[in-house]
């Protein structure tokens, strides 16, 4: 858990909008078009590619960062609800807002980057 990134992310809370999942709900399946990233504030989230791999995302993570890159994006996995879990939804022009607001949640989201590709290394 990407504590800094979470505390962030809970202060953004009230001013976007949040989703709340239930189990085993898909958030997003490979394929669809994607324009949004989701912080994870409670709960956790499965992403799922076709070779069977998977990455377990909780409170402090984003999942779907992609969609803020890239113009015409699709989801590369299913992202699916492991329990009851809250995420917020933030597009482009929303994450921007916020990196301009509070600079130090850009950082704090570079940093939870470089984890997953830490454990997706291992």
């Amino acid at each position: 858990m990407n504590s800094g990134l979470l505390h962030t992310m809970q202060a953004l809370a009230g001013s976007l909008p949040l989703r709340v999942l239930s189990p085993e709900d898909v958030l997003f399946e490979a394929g669809d078009p994607g324009s949004t990233l989701f912080c994870v504030i409670t709960g956790a989230v499965e992403l799922s590619w076709a070779d069977d791999a998977f990455e377990r995302f909780g409170p402090g993570e984003v999942v779907g960062v992609g969609a803020l890159v890239s113009d015409n994006h699709r989801r590369h996995g299913t992202a699916r609800a492991l329990e009851a879990t809250e995420l917020i939804e933030m597009s482009r022009e929303q994450f921007l807002f916020a990196v301009q607001e509070t600079p130090l949640f850009a950082i704090e989201l570079m940093a939870s980057l470089e984890q997953r590709l830490r454990r997706l290394e291992n």
